[in-house]
């Protein structure tokens, strides 16, 4: 798995190096390509305080780019999304705290001035093993690359005001749910000898970003779904809110979360350390905050 991630980044990083020694060229074809590379670090530190507190350390790596194009009527946007993270504390040593690998693209054909007929994909998973922690020195796997994976695409059409203001709706919507260990495939409501379940239904992608203040800008991300072939009433919501604060060039302040409801996952509950053996869909929240060093291109 290490090696697999270590790829993988490596695969990332030259391609910020490529990008950038392409963009001119690119950019007179009709490309804009842009991106940022961001690490994260979160510390607090107690010496004889008589409070009490534990050390801890934390440190997160995000990659966020864009490749988009546009000819004539045609335009084609693309985004990249990965990112990992460590958190380090004595008592339960290194954990992580962030992972997340994401693959969007979105083909559109101007119908008017704001709106486009449009054909879209994404991709989702995560690089390395999750765990669930059941207590310091007892753990289960529950989650690895491609396990769970999410393939959507289908076509649509969408409401463009700009890069920073895009909603897209596909009616005829198609899913696939990835699960390539056995073991966990029951968590994610795959059925038993069997490593993905395909869905069909309606997509709802929207994307806004403004500046709420100078060097402060909000970013919104919303998805819903809807399972026409069960329960389709269930929408499921994964929704992200991230507040950007520039300091200056290189330096940033980060804070972003996420809230993610599907009914066909799955999650144990645990009580006082103690598994009760009893699984539910409930809703998944992920913060984040940090302070770090960004290179745009």
């Amino acid at each position: 798995m290490k090696k697999r991630f270590t790829f993988i980044l490596s695969m990332l990083l030259a391609s910020t190096t490529f990008v950038a020694a392409q963009e001119n060229e690119e950019d007179e074809e009709g490309w804009k390509i842009s991106g940022e590379n961001t690490f994260l670090l979160n510390q607090s530190s107690f010496t004889n305080w008589a409070s009490g507190g534990e050390n801890t350390f934390a440190g997160n790596l995000i990659f966020n780019y864009d490749f988009n194009y546009k000819k004539d009527k045609w335009s084609w946007d693309n985004k990249v999304l990965a990112s990992y993270g460590q958190t380090f504390q004595k008592e339960t040593d290194w954990r992580k705290n962030d992972d997340r690998l994401e693959l969007n693209s979105l083909a559109g054909y101007q119908a008017s001035e704001y709106w486009l007929y449009t054909f879209f994909m994404n991709f989702k998973t995560q690089f390395a093993k999750g765990y669930d922690y059941i207590s310091n020195t007892e753990k289960r796997t529950i989650s690895d690359f491609i396990a769970p994976a999410y393939l959507s695409f289908g076509p649509g059409f969408a409401y463009k005001k700009d890069d920073n203001f895009k909603v897209n709706i596909s009616p005829a919507a198609s899913r696939f749910v990835f699960v390539t260990i056995d073991s966990l495939a029951p968590a994610y409501s795959i059925d038993e000898g069997k490593n993905s379940r395909f869905e069909f239904g309606a997509s709802l992608d929207a994307y806004y970003k403004t500046d709420i203040m100078e060097n402060v800008s909000f970013e919104n991300t919303l998805r819903l779904y809807s399972n026409y072939l069960d329960n389709p009433k269930n929408v499921d919501v994964d929704y992200t809110a991230n507040i950007f604060m520039t300091v200056n060039e290189y330096i940033t302040v980060n804070a972003g979360v996420q809230l993610i409801y599907d009914d066909n996952i799955l999650i144990n509950k645990i009580v006082d350390g103690v598994d009760t053996g009893h699984k539910r869909p409930t809703l998944q929240v992920k913060q984040i905050l940090g302070a770090g060093f960004t290179y745009k291109f």
